[in-house]
């Protein structure tokens, strides 16, 4: 499946899921009238000191009146905790690593276990093009990791020491490639969803706790024939049930939901890795450990869905199970696998100690001060339009090769560099580095404007890095972009606004902005940004305009010739439903940064030939430069489209 596709059917699954959502709280209405009315009737006979369940008795004590308040007040208790839940969500990813007892990892840890996954999270986001998510670890022994948020820029992997410490490093691969598919398919938004929606109904369950609990502090008075009590009592006790009934179903249709996705992200980790035994493995090794993947924390079992494994002890049926067997799971990835759960977990120690092969051992070679992409010139050079075609093809599903380039290209970056996309204050000096010009002159008046507006630790950080910065290989600033990412978005909402400031004042220095400044600008805010971008619901065809401004850039940044520029939109529109007209008029980047928030809420399966138009206006010469495969895939980003590296065509 698709990186669209699977993006249109995740999109189409949560229409069904709250169709289905619908239908229990119909079925809970239906339930609550039902227990209610069986109490007023039974009230009413107590009062005539006689007990009658007659058909005829309780339908005389059902009325519309009571049908009316029954529904509104469950739609109102299940919509208003839903809303709430989804407030306390808002936040993304984080919020749910944190309610599990997780603690961020410190992205210059000295810690060798954290180092080893971070390293292997930045590897697989770079090769698969996403932003590099936030990572939590969560002190506990069990094996077991997952993946939250409802978008890539407020994503988060959430992983147990249990699994840093038992996994070897291919097996960890596999179990962050399956949460990076959760994250690429769509599946990451739908678990979120899910949380609100089942909230909603579990509330009428606590509802129901509290009046129960209540009548421990309620005496039933002396002597009188007093039904108040009993009728809390039996109201407390049916809100309960009701409840738990309710979420009983909603979790039958998520373990459901869960079940299927679980055993298509196993598919993709492999297909991402090429390894079957690194998936497979950690699977076994969960069934060879002495806590498996169960989770002590109080809130597993409502984020239960969103685990690697059975995060909860499955309850009385598999029915209830939010993942798979582990035997059945094994066997897909691993056909020949014996069918015991035998496995040698590691020392820790040793685990630690061990060098990260493809940072410290591989392409001993490279320069370690410039990082001009060593490993990764021969490879931009032959560049062509099969590579962007390829990797649209990919997107979604990245395999083995987007894997070592990625590795090269955090090798090709220096190691001074690299620690500084990694501070919240370095991280913005960079940021401001990548928008310098390369014209002296120029550059004096930018430093200049930032000098009055920025913190004194930045500009330093920026003084300390510009040089080497400016001379950094064009194939490297994207990813130095995602790996900055978690520290920049680490910034509160006040530093957030004055980093947006100081970005401004740069790129208008010079009176002008250019196609590169536009670029950083939109992919730096995009991905730091608490907001969406709206539901995806309009056609291509709707979006003429747009598409026509947005290509339009794209030609002329890659071409100075008018004929050239011409050509390279004739061969545009032949991925397009409509014709494309040349036009001089490309200097208002606002109404290009409008043009493409609007771009970002195309269908899913309407932004393949935007992706196809884009990729050959860029390769219509014959030949892709660095400096436009990779404004290319920045552009993919800003449209919520993560585009693997663009590979070489050779094998």
């Amino acid at each position: 499946m698709d990186f669209f596709t699977a993006q249109d059917k995740a999109r189409r699954k949560t229409g069904r899921l709250v169709v289905l959502m619908v239908l229990a709280v119909l079925a809970l209405i239906a339930v609550t009238t039902l227990a209610i009315t069986i109490a007023l009737h039974l009230m009413g006979e107590q009062s005539a000191t006689q007990t009658n369940l007659s058909a005829q008795g309780m339908w005389s004590a059902l009325s519309i009146e009571l049908v009316t308040g029954v529904a509104i007040a469950v739609l109102a208790v299940v919509v208003l905790g839903g809303l709430f839940k989804r407030s306390q969500l808002r936040r993304g990813g984080r919020v749910v690593a944190e309610a599990l007892g997780g603690r961020e990892i410190n992205l210059n840890t000295r810690d060798a276990d954290e180092r080893r996954i971070l390293n292997v999270v930045e590897e697989m986001a770079i090769a698969s093009g996403t932003p590099v998510p936030s990572v939590y670890v969560l002190e506990e022994e069990s094996i077991n990791a997952f993946a939250a948020g409802y978008q890539t820029n407020d994503a988060v992997i959430g992983i147990t020491r249990g699994t840093i410490r038992n996994l070897t490093r291919d097996e960890l691969q596999g179990v962050v490639a399956h949460e990076f598919s959760h994250i690429l398919h769509g599946d990451m938004r739908l678990n979120m969803r899910l949380i609100s929606i089942l909230h909603g109904i579990l509330i009428i369950g606590l509802l129901g706790g509290t009046l129960l609990r209540s009548m421990r502090f309620r005496r039933v008075g002396g002597g009188k024939r007093d039904n108040s009590g009993a009728v809390v009592l039996a109201l407390g006790a049916a809100l309960m049930l009701i409840g738990y009934a309710g979420t009983f179903f909603g979790n039958l249709i998520k373990s459901a939901v869960s079940r299927q996705r679980e055993y298509l992200a196993d598919a993709s980790a492999v297909q991402f890795t090429r390894n079957p035994k690194g998936i497979g493995n950690a699977l076994v090794k969960i069934g060879s450990h002495s806590q498996g993947s169960h989770l002590q924390a109080t809130q597993a079992a409502e984020f239960s869905h969103l685990f690697f494994g059975q995060g909860v002890r499955q309850g009385f049926s598999q029915m209830m199970a939010t993942h798979p067997p582990l035997k059945d799971r094994i066997k897909r990835v691993m056909p020949d696998w014996n069918g015991r759960f035998e496995a040698t977990l590691p020392t820790p120690q040793a685990e630690s100690d061990a060098p990260e092969p493809e940072y410290n051992n591989e392409r001993s070679g490279a320069d370690p001060t410039l990082g001009r992409g060593a490993g990764l010139g021969a490879t931009a050079a032959v560049l062509t339009g099969a590579s962007a075609q390829a990797a649209i093809n990919t997107m979604g599903q990245p395999g083995q090769r987007h894997l070592a380039q990625a590795r090269a290209t955090l090798e090709a970056l220096p190691e001074r560099i690299k620690t500084a996309a990694h501070e919240p204050y370095a991280a913005r000096a960079l940021v401001y580095s990548l928008l310098l010009s390369q014209d002296k002159t120029m550059r004096h008046h930018q430093l200049k404007a930032l000098h009055q507006v920025a913190l004194p630790d930045v500009y330093r950080a920026l003084m300390d890095y510009g040089p080497e910065m400016l001379r950094l290989d064009v194939q490297l600033r994207l990813p130095l972009i995602e790996l900055a990412l978690p520290a920049l978005r680490s910034l509160s909402m006040e530093q957030a606004q004055h980093f947006r400031l100081c970005m401004e004042r740069l790129i208008e220095a010079d009176g002008q902005v250019s196609l590169l400044e536009w670029t950083l600008y939109q992919l730096v805010l995009n991905n730091i940004s608490k907001q969406g971008s709206g539901p995806a619901h309009l056609k291509i065809n709707d979006l003429q305009r747009e598409c026509q401004m947005l290509l339009t850039v794209l030609a002329t940044a890659g071409q100075d010739d008018p004929v050239e520029r011409s050509a390279a939109l004739n061969a545009a529109e032949r991925e397009l439903p409509f014709s494309l007209r040349a036009t001089d008029d490309i200097s208002d980047m606002r109404a290009l940064s409008l043009a493409v928030e609007r771009l970002r809420r195309l269908k899913p399966l309407h932004k393949p030939a935007l992706l196809q138009a884009m990729a050959r206006c860029i390769e219509h010469s014959g030949r892709i430069l660095p400096a436009e495969a990779e404004l290319f895939r920045a552009m993919a980003d800003i449209l919520d489209c993560p585009m693997p590296p663009l590979l070489s065509d050779e094998a």
